[in-house]
């Protein structure tokens, strides 16, 4: 049944609620227990070891997908009928472009020297991401469909599967690794379980809902599909080069042996980052097929809609108020957090991630507008965008890093993604003819002068009281301010039509 106008803000609340409920029970506990769990039981230098290997397999993991997953979800949001004929064609070119993936993958650790025990690791990590870009592909499908409560299940079903084999591997060893101790390479082998079960489950309900039997090989679709998708593929890779390319760059720049010391360092504060992006990210999952819908028309000369714009402010809005406050709060207790996830090296974590927990805010901005230019299929302006934002990152990476290390990498990170983020925002506004009142203006900046003095001015107290007392403040502000107006949501959740 087609969406209106009139209940398309009511679909992405519904699907927006469904995504975070699933992803915030789960993922911050994988993210925060299991995960630097992890870290803290291998140690900074061995996490960057394999840090450094996972993320050369993250920057080409592109390779196996070349943009298909984002242009289905666009393609099956506004032709919701191809679904079945697509679905055949497309497992079959996910298969060859493993066979791509793995070459280069292998051709890359070739070239950086990888040993035996690098190979076997990358070999694994390999196999991880396609499972894992599977996975996301059959999740674009149900996200077209704007099926969210499946795709809200299948969004967190790894991590489950993932955090009751790592958690009986790190606290019952004697039980499930017979006393021997624990690596990164028991932390891979439990992703590899994970994945292949919930990848079997998404394919299993899909052929049900599609009715397929089996994969339909067509050459001409497949070049179809490649042509479509490759600038999609083009923006991915560019972005996941400037989001991973640190831990690269810090093992290779850092002086006097301390590559992996300084990785590691990187890397404990990114997964606490990561951690608080997924909010961000959350919200764009079901926003990149409303858009979709509410861009459909808008290449054939037909005007911006009233509820894109509204929808934007709407989403804009709910991220600002979260990121703002979060990276001011966690600024302020940065040490505290660190001392909590690790034993060692507390004060070198907790430098670099006071700078890098600023990121929230920009990542945030771009996982809107990003979206919405994604979605209206503005790829030339986002890879050019993407393009001088790695550009800016190799620069500062690369001045900085031998003089200061991981925290250099952080104050590169900030600049590519604070340049990522204007350059979206200022292209959205002129593309999409978005007029911002400047009273709007005011209040957002007037709630990140507020949510700083805040931090500044109160007393010192310990973190866990902190976090949930700026919360408050920051929903308060947020509703004084009417930066967020509850009266609209309760109606958009109301609306029946």
């Amino acid at each position: 049944m087609e969406h209106t106008d009139g209940n398309i803000r009511k679909s992405l609340l519904s699907g927006l609620f469904w995504v975070l409920l699933a992803n915030l029970i789960v993922k911050p506990f994988w993210l925060l227990v299991i995960e630097m769990g992890v870290q803290d039981t291998v140690g900074a230098e061995m996490y960057g070891f394999y840090f450094d290997i996972f993320s050369i397999s993250y920057i080409f993991n592109i390779l196996l997908d070349l943009g298909i997953t984002n242009f289905n979800t666009r393609n099956i949001a506004q032709h919701p009928k191809l679904i079945s004929k697509h679905l055949s064609g497309i497992l079959s070119i996910k298969l060859l472009l493993f066979g791509l993936y793995v070459v280069v993958a292998f051709s890359v650790g070739a070239l950086l020297g990888y040993d035996s025990s690098q190979f076997k690791l990358l070999g694994w990590l390999t196999l991880n991401q396609f499972l894992s870009s599977l996975i996301l592909y059959l999740r674009s499908n149900f996200e077209g469909l704007l099926l969210f409560k499946w795709d809200s299940l299948l969004s967190v079903l790894d991590r489950v599967l993932m955090i009751v084999i790592c958690g009986l591997m790190l606290w019952a060893p004697q039980l499930t690794l017979g006393g021997r101790q624990f690596t990164v390479f028991h932390f891979v082998y439990a992703q590899t379980a994970a994945y292949l079960v919930t990848a079997l489950v998404a394919l299993c309900v899909l052929l049900r809902r599609t009715g397929l039997r089996r994969l339909r090989w067509d050459k001409p679709f497949t070049l179809a599909i490649l042509k479509k998708s490759l600038p999609f593929a083009l923006l991915v890779l560019l972005m996941a080069s400037y989001n991973r390319i640190d831990p690269v760059m810090l093992k290779r720049l850092s002086p006097n042996g301390f590559g992996d010391f300084n990785a590691g360092i990187y890397a404990g504060a990114f997964r606490l980052l990561d951690a608080l992006t997924m909010i961000a990210y959350l919200v764009s999952v079901p926003l990149l097929p409303i858009y979709s819908k509410l861009t459909k028309n808008f290449d054939k000369g037909c005007n911006p809609s009233r509820e894109l714009n509204e929808t934007t402010k709407m989403m804009f809005s709910l991220v600002m108020v979260f990121a703002i406050t979060a990276s001011c709060t966690l600024c302020s207790v940065g040490h505290e957090l660190m001392d909590l996830f690790f034993s060692d090296n507390v004060a070198e974590y907790a430098t670099v991630f006071r700078i890098l927990v600023f990121c929230i805010v920009p990542i945030s901005a771009t996982y809107v507008f990003g979206t919405l230019l994604t979605a209206a299929g503005k790829l030339r302006q986002l890879n050019i965008f993407a393009a001088l934002s790695l550009l800016i990152n190799l620069v500062v990476n690369a001045l900085c890093i031998p003089h200061w290390g991981a925290i250099g990498s952080a104050w590169a990170a900030i600049g590519a993604q604070s340049f990522m983020a204007i350059v979206e925002i200022v292209a959205s506004v002129k593309i999409f003819r978005m007029k911002p009142s400047p009273s709007y203006i005011l209040k957002l900046v007037l709630f990140a002068l507020l949510i700083i003095g805040c931090t500044l001015c109160y007393p010192k107290i310990a973190w866990w009281t902190a976090i949930p007392t700026m919360a408050l403040v920051a929903v308060g502000l947020a509703l004084l301010l009417r930066l967020v107006d509850m009266k609209e949501i309760l109606k958009t959740i109301k609306n029946k039509s």
